[in-house]
């Protein structure tokens, strides 16, 4: 990764140049956070934290925007956050997105147009299927949204799993971060067929809440509460009730 939020002009002290990578990783990491949190995480002061927000707003590498407040809003103000732009998420991923959306582009031009993409998108994930069936089907039910999110940050996804905020029954898959976010934008079928595959493997319909590729600061999907596993006449209908409800939801 090359180093974040670095003054163009004058050299900074390694210590400082490391701890702003620090703050814009943990960012990365977590999704958009408050100064509080960032001092939590990181053991440093608010004020420290604060300077090296405000250097790295300057280069646009993080800006601040309103916390998004999911269900019912509590009174006062809602929290500023800190979330990562563009330019910061380029930062730490050096990818081929211009040669990746070239190529999805031809083949919507010389294969048959969003039907084309959208099998592509399906057949990418069948393909990296394996490691997440095998760490989801290996623990109970009720852990099967935690399970996959280790296996999606194993895949560079930052991904979290955490309790849906009251009073929705079931938990929050976050992802903070998408190495295929720029692509993602310009063919939201990315993010259809990703969504797709998490409620065939999990059994159980999903929703996309949220994703990057359509500008939010994390990528969200809720998995309503699963009470045990399905058996398998039940999951195959399950799996088949969830491609139908969530293809084409909420698209990036």
């Amino acid at each position: 990764m090359k180093n974040v939020g670095e003054a163009p002009q004058e050299e900074l002290a390694t210590g400082e140049r490391s701890t702003r990578n620090r703050v814009a990783r943990s960012i990365l990491d977590h999704g958009p956070s408050t100064v509080a949190e960032l001092a939590g995480r990181l053991g440093l002061t608010q004020a420290a934290v604060r300077r090296h927000l405000d250097a790295l707003v300057a280069d646009d590498v993080v800006e601040a925007r309103e916390q998004r407040v999911y269900g019912a809003r509590t009174r006062g103000r809602p929290a500023k956050v800190f979330a990562l732009t563009a330019c910061g998420r380029d930062a730490f991923d050096q990818s081929y997105d211009k040669l990746a959306a070239d190529a999805l582009r031809w083949i919507a031009e010389q294969q048959g147009g969003e039907q084309a993409i959208a099998a592509f998108a399906r057949a990418r994930i069948a393909a990296q299927s394996g490691a997440y069936r095998k760490a989801v089907e290996s623990v109970p039910a009720d852990k099967r949204a935690e399970a996959l999110a280790k296996a999606l940050t194993e895949d560079g996804y930052a991904a979290t799993a955490r309790s849906a905020p009251h009073p929705q029954q079931g938990e929050q898959l976050c992802q903070h971060h998408c190495p295929v976010a720029h692509v993602a934008e310009q063919f939201p079928q990315l993010c259809e067929a990703e969504t797709e595959f998490f409620a065939e493997l999990l059994g159980t319909h999903v929703q996309r809440l949220a994703t990057i590729a359509h500008g939010d600061g994390v990528c969200t999907t809720f998995i309503p509460k699963i009470s045990h596993a399905p058996d398998t006449a039940r999951a195959t209908e399950t799996t088949a009730h969830a491609s139908a409800s969530t293809a084409g939801r909420n698209p990036a």
